[in-house]
């Protein structure tokens, strides 16, 4: 893929979840302002809605960056190991900084460490 086909894909992916935000802000600022008596359904419905507004913060954040990265001339290549990153695993995750191997080790340093 071109550097500036990859931007283009990158900017799509940037658009959909920037939309997502908004469209999960809107819900939680509804649910606040429209149910004073909080039960625990809602609570929990708003809970998971704020924990899915932080992941595609963070999701939107790694989308940024690819993008820089895009402008850098360093996208595909891991970060970790300095090796081009596979373009299937890019084609599905075009915001990944990581190659397969690297994220394993890493997840694997993270669950021995945290769990």
């Amino acid at each position: 893929m071109d550097k500036d086909a990859t931007r283009e894909r990158l900017e799509q992916e940037r658009r959909i979840v920037e939309q997502e935000i908004e469209r999960l802000k809107r819900a939680i600022q509804a649910e606040t302002e429209f149910e004073p008596e909080d039960s625990a359904p809602d609570l929990i419905e708003r809970e998971k809605s704020v924990a899915l507004l932080q992941s595609f913060e963070a999701r939107l954040r790694e989308i940024l960056d690819a993008l820089e990265t895009v402008e850098q001339g360093t996208y595909g290549i891991c970060e970790r190991c300095g090796r081009p990153i596979d373009p299937e695993r890019l084609n599905i995750m075009p915001e990944t900084r990581l190659c397969v191997r690297c994220k394993a080790e890493t997840e694997q340093r993270y669950r021995r460490r945290f769990l």
